[in-house]
């Protein structure tokens, strides 16, 4: 795909972020895919391709009266919705498609409409990891983190400053379910998870959903919408389970897909103005900093803790608030999307000043899958 052929035209939320007892997944998903088709000045009719997780995008395009004849199901944690996109892009070029509609709900607190959460006792995490005390995320992933802060120097103060640095965002952002101001002695201080993990640094759990429609750059320029135009993208998986990583200190996943995205569209990490790394928990934007390249190894914990992602710093980072304070209903994949869409259009709550080019990544299961994005407000 050439920089610019693919633009996305529609993007939006569900009307209401947090907790909603009242509505399904289902209906999260059918609220903002109708904002997401208003915001592209498009109506159900218009689409000819559905993507989103399990068996959604059929239960999706039968609700809203869509006759698709290309579909995605890709379902690979929480950066799901980067694939769906990178796929939808491909087969808008290739033709298979002309406007994709891809589609995120989930009732990740309320649970209506939810099928619970297991592993699978066949598989890689049920024969070789469960059995050994896993209790969820936050157990397996402080495999990881220790031997990245053992080895690159990172403290504990530093891994406290990602959640303080991202709360200062979410302050400033009125859709945001966290925005009481917090200190590094209050993260430290707060309720320990696992170690190294305390609650603050361990993602929100909440419900909302998100949708976006992309479609052809010449198609986006009849329909008066305000395009953001796909420069690069990639995407990768390394491993199953997160013991089988082949470095704790770095995701080759991360490495790999992040490469893809900035050789395709020929830029660096130095023209990026904006950036947005898909934060579960408080280590995994340290690892997308250096992983991507925008700090050296072993750099990204005193270049948090410094400011410089934090408002009125150089590189702007999880805008938002992120899934520590903005939102998180398990896959928060398509809320980075969103963000990322929102600060290229320059309509963000907390919105960054010139930004023309902005870099979003995500992340699914234990830096088992990425995907990245390079989104700009001007085709190249």
């Amino acid at each position: 795909m050439k920089p610019g052929e693919v633009a996305i035209v529609g993007a939006a939320e569900s009307d209401r972020l947090g907790v909603i007892p009242d509505m399904s997944d289902l209906q999260l998903n059918i609220d903002a895919s109708i904002r997401a088709l208003k915001d592209a000045g498009l109506t159900a009719g218009d689409i000819d391709g559905v993507a989103s997780t399990g068996a959604y995008p059929g239960e999706i395009a039968h609700t809203l009266g869509i006759r698709p004849r290309w579909v995605d199901t890709t379902s690979v944690g929480g950066c799901s919705y980067f694939l769906h996109l990178r796929h939808a892009a491909a087969a808008i070029v290739s033709g298979m498609a002309t406007t994709v509609l891809i589609s995120h709900g989930q009732s990740g607190r309320s649970g209506v409409g939810s099928s619970p959460f297991s592993f699978s006792a066949s598989g890689p995490l049920g024969q070789f990891e469960a059995p050994y005390g896993v209790a969820g995320f936050a157990t397996m992933f402080t495999v990881p983190v220790l031997r990245f802060m053992k080895e690159k120097g990172i403290s504990h103060e530093q891994l406290a400053s990602v959640a303080v640095a991202q709360r200062k965002w979410a302050a400033l952002n009125p859709r945001a379910f966290k925005r009481e101001p917090i200190t590094v002695d209050d993260v430290l201080e707060s309720k320990m998870i696992a170690y190294p993990f305390h609650i603050l640094e361990c993602c929100l759990v909440t419900d909302g959903g998100g949708a976006i429609v992309v479609t052809s750059t010449e198609r986006a320029a009849d329909l008066g919408a305000r395009p953001v135009y796909i420069l690069g993208s990639g995407e990768s998986s390394e491993h199953t389970i997160v013991s089988q990583m082949s470095d704790f200190t770095s995701s080759r996943a991360f490495r790999d897909a992040g490469a893809m995205a900035f050789a395709e569209a020929g830029l660096t990490p130095s023209d990026i103005d904006h950036l947005m790394v898909y934060d579960a928990f408080a280590h995994v934007p340290l690892y997308g900093l250096e992983d991507l390249g925008f700090v050296g190894p072993g750099e990204s914990g005193a270049f948090v803790a410094e400011g410089h992602t934090s408002p009125g710093g150089r590189l702007p980072m999880n805008t938002n608030g992120g899934g520590l304070s903005y939102t998180h209903t398990g896959m928060y994949g398509m809320f980075a999307l969103q963000e990322s869409i929102r600060q290229v259009r320059g309509e963000a709550a907390a919105q960054v000043p010139g930004v023309e080019v902005g870099f979003v990544h995500g992340v699914g299961g234990m830096f088992s899958n990425a995907g990245s994005f390079i989104f700009a407000n001007r085709r190249p």
